[in-house]
């Protein structure tokens, strides 16, 4: 019972999407964007 490359797409791409969705459940979008701006701030000289 082997998966067709087909659907081995489509399971990976749903996982894809509910791990995206959890992280944003879970709030991980402001760590992530709060991280990036300190980043670009520091690579700027501004930080």
């Amino acid at each position: 019972m082997f998966m067709t490359k087909k659907q081995a797409q489509l399971l990976l791409l749903a996982a894809g999407v509910l791990m995206l969705l959890f992280g944003l459940w879970r709030g991980e979008a402001d760590t992530v964007f709060s991280k990036a701006i300190r980043l670009c701030m520091e690579c700027v000289g501004i930080g």
